[in-house]
């Protein structure tokens, strides 16, 4: 297994440098380069990317300003000259920190963390089927069987579960595209279910843990169909 990674500085030396290494190491693939934040981020929207090695220091958008405007950003590897984003690159949840001038050692062990990582977010468990969304600039494991429900919230959405309310920056639709259609159900705009935890409904309502939800008036004959399904299988 190989990272697909690019690379993010407005340095072209720094760049070519960093891109060489990547090219040289055996667990990384190069996809692309970037001088700025606005190319880095429509590369990011436009292929699939698994780690980003970040320059922090660039014009109009810095490597922080980078993170920030993505919804669900890979992980992150940031390079800068300076050692005073130390601190401040742990609040974004990034894999590792490299200073400049990079060895060839340091650089391996970062690639090799940012594998191990990887392969520990994408470890498939069967028995607890997972998703995992950015949450207050981290990526936070939710387990599909603890969320209840789903509501739209304008731009952001919240998943109840038992433990706690988690607010992220979504669309309902683009969530719902990473829940499994056997499992969870839109019966409403502003609302997704969790099948299992149905208790009752009417023909307004989904009753969930004491709480009653809003349904569609056309989602009732669906969401009969998709909970008897439920009880056969």
């Amino acid at each position: 297994m190989k990272l697909r990674s690019i690379v993010v500085d407005d340095s072209s030396m720094q760049r070519m440098a960093v891109a060489r290494l990547v090219n040289n190491h055996s667990n990384l693939e190069l996809v692309a380069e970037y001088s700025n934040a606005i190319e880095a981020k429509n590369g990011i929207k436009n292929n699939e990317i698994d780690l980003i090695f970040l320059d922090v220091e660039m014009p109009i958008i810095n490597g922080f300003g980078l993170l920030e405007s993505l919804d669900n950003p890979p992980l992150v590897i940031l390079i800068t000259g300076k050692p005073d984003y130390a601190l401040k690159a742990f609040d974004y949840d990034v894999t590792d920190y490299l200073h400049k001038p990079i060895t060839f050692e340091r650089f391996d062990a970062s690639a090799k963390r940012a594998t191990a990582k990887y392969e520990q977010i994408h470890r498939v468990n069967e028995e607890e089927e997972h998703i995992f969304v950015k949450c207050n600039l981290k990526k936070r494991k939710v387990v599909l069987n603890d969320i209840k429900w789903i509501e739209g919230l304008g731009d952001y959405i919240k998943l109840v579960t038992d433990e706690a309310n988690i607010i992220i920056l979504s669309t309902m639709k683009s969530f719902e595209q990473q829940l499994p259609e056997a499992k969870f159900l839109r019966i409403h705009k502003s609302y997704i279910v969790n099948l299992e935890k149905v208790v009752k409904f009417n023909s307004k309502n989904v009753e969930i843990g004491g709480t009653q939800i809003p349904l569609s008036r056309n989602k009732k004959t669906e969401l009969a169909e998709a909970l008897n399904k439920g009880l056969v299988n």
